[in-house]
């Protein structure tokens, strides 16, 4: 290994130092040994330590690890995961080769997931073996191997103290060490600050370390406030002295800080492609064990006081308070590490604008988001049982537009059904979001119009149904959706039996079908309700639950009626 890449490899290990103590916290599972383990879910947790073996040989050799792996699982369990807590320390001690899926040495076998692709492929790829890959490398740890591939160095270090910068094509993706920010100026400007390129200006941005320029000008293409952080990083330039001692700092940052551009607030689809993309990005910054630890700095790269009704999810990312550019303003920040992360709206990116071949779903990616979302979170989980009827939810709205004018009857008609359990939710009205994911959680059917609600979708069990009432002439935004996420979508078959209301009036003028209210003929709507009904019976996960749970009875009641006859015995 030549000087270059081993002083690469000591960069990329210089994090913060961590001490270790026996306690569960949201973001990790400490016991009294050299090392401290994140709090993922089971399945999750196995990759985790087959990525870095050292970690995993430290635990398997240490039973107050393997005892607090298995409480962790035990407190977090889900029910639906398909590893028990006790497979987790049998992976740690036989040595699992279970990967993600991005890994150089991941066996396709091993994967976390692969796609189902049974949908056509001629006049798209030459057969299915690529049709399914198209699909991985568009959507699934298949990107995230290729931003891994990508990473070039942008300003290279000398010494271990040096700043240095590298990043992945187009800079979608970046991080940093020992890297100045000089926001002197932001508390002059008198404009409120989102979307903005001219954040920075030059000699803003600095590092000590040998800048490849003509390097980060061929990455300049992706120009959008949203696309890149070309419009940030095509200011950065070099300084003379040692960051650290060069006195310029007037804020050093020690821990890890994620600055996040983010697309909305107070949408659920914009701000989970937020959301999203800050997971993945966890993925591609995995240089080291503490990757997915929560002791990090999140900051919105805006001015805007940050609010949002989705705002507990970045206690799934980070300990501390959310950070806006207010925090930091009139001073030199200084960061010790610091990553840029992938964005909601890159061309060709992931969430929003992910260009998906035609007939594959199953985003192995999409599925661990939701799982590290639902365990991290802490969201209840009910499994579903022979005797139990399918839970419906159907998504009142409470807007101006794409009301459903005869919801009542609708909901009547269904309700007949005693094989239905039907919930009439709102999620605007008085529900936290824990709640709401409580409640989307335990679904096996989720009903809505089209709207940013049905996001919730992302985190439906593997086997639910979506049915988009009305895609409202939007017909892929949450069919993609779906497909991501790996779960069955219906929506409208028939406009001869829709009604609207009015042809509907954009604001800025014309007809629009998102700008106006809706009827639904009652028996298409019955009908589609029970083609829904039977894909979650046919699901495989769904049948798997139901054989499970018989047999658990069984072994029940065999146990008691031994336990009976041995009473009687005794007697």
């Amino acid at each position: 290994m030549c000087h270059k890449q081993l002083l690469i490899l000591m960069l990329l290990s210089q994090f913060t130092n961590f001490s270790v103590h026996a306690e569960i916290s949201h973001g990790s599972v400490r016991h009294s040994g050299k090392t401290s383990l994140p709090n993922l879910p089971v399945d999750h947790l196995i990759r985790y330590l087959n990525t870095f073996p050292k970690v995993r040989e430290q635990c398997a050799e240490n039973e107050e690890c393997l005892r607090a792996i298995s409480f962790n699982a035990s407190a977090n369990s889900s029910d639906d995961a398909t590893s028990s807590p006790a497979s987790v320390a049998s992976a740690i001690t036989l040595k699992s080769t279970a990967c993600w899926g991005h890994e150089l040495d991941c066996n396709e076998n091993e994967r976390f997931q692969t796609p189902t692709c049974p949908g056509e492929h001629s006049g798209w790829v030459k057969n299915k073996a690529e049709q399914i890959k198209t699909f991985y490398y568009q959507a699934d740890f298949g990107y995230i191997q290729n931003q891994i591939n990508e990473l070039a160095l942008i300003c290279e270090p000398r010494y271990i103290t040096d700043s240095s910068l590298e990043c992945s094509k187009y800079l979608r993706f970046c991080r940093g060490r020992n890297l100045l920010f000089d926001f002197r100026e932001l508390g002059q400007r008198k404009d409120l600050i989102r979307y903005h390129m001219d954040v920075l200006k030059p000699q803003q941005l600095l590092g000590h370390c040998q800048l490849n320029r003509t390097r980060l000008n061929e990455e300049l293409d992706h120009m959008g406030a949203l696309q890149s952080w070309a419009p940030e990083l095509r200011n950065f330039d070099e300084i003379a002295k040692p960051l650290m001692a060069s006195g310029a700092c007037d804020l050093v940052v020690d821990t890890p800080t994620f600055i996040m551009k983010i697309d909305a607030t107070y949408n659920m689809y914009h701000h989970f492609c937020d959301f999203f993309n800050l997971y993945a990005t966890l993925f591609v910054n995995q240089s080291h064990p503490l990757a997915f630890h929560t002791d990090v700095r999140i900051l919105i790269w805006e001015t805007y006081p940050y609010d949002s009704p989705f705002a507990e999810t970045f206690k799934a990312f980070s300990d501390h308070p959310v950070w806006t550019l207010n925090e930091v303003k009139d001073k030199r920040v200084c960061f010790r590490n610091l990553v840029l992360p992938l964005l909601p709206r890159m061309i060709f990116g992931l969430f929003y604008n992910t260009p998906l071949i035609h007939g594959c779903q199953g985003s192995g990616l999409f599925r661990a988001f939701s799982e590290f979302i639902l365990h991290r979170m802490q969201i209840p989980y009910q499994q579903p049982t022979p005797e139990a009827k399918l839970r419906i939810t159907f998504l009142s709205r409470r807007t101006k537009y794409r009301q459903v004018l005869n919801e009542e009857q609708l909901l009547s008609e269904i309700g007949a059904n005693s094989s239905y359990h039907i919930q009439q939710i709102s999620f605007e009205r008085g529900l936290s979001f824990n709640q709401q994911l409580a409640i989307t959680r335990n679904t096996d059917i989720l009903i809505g119009m089209h709207g940013a609600g049905l996001t919730h979708l992302l985190f439906l069990p593997n086997w639910a149904t979506i049915f988009e009432l009305y895609n409202c002439q939007d017909p892929n935004c949450y069919k993609d959706l779906a497909r991501l996420r790996g779960i069955n979508y219906i929506t409208w078959e028939r406009d001869e039996l829709l009604y609207p209301q009015d042809e509907g009036h954009h604001p800025q003028g014309g007809a629009h079908a998102k700008f106006t209210n809706y009827r639904f003929d009652p028996k298409e709507f019955i009908r589609l309700v029970a083609k829904a009904a039977d894909l979650v019976h046919k699901h495989n996960d769904f049948q798997k639950f139901q054989t499970q749970k018989i047999q658990k009875n069984v072994n029940t009641n065999t146990n008691m009626k031994g336990q009976i006859l041995q009473a009687k015995e005794e007697l």
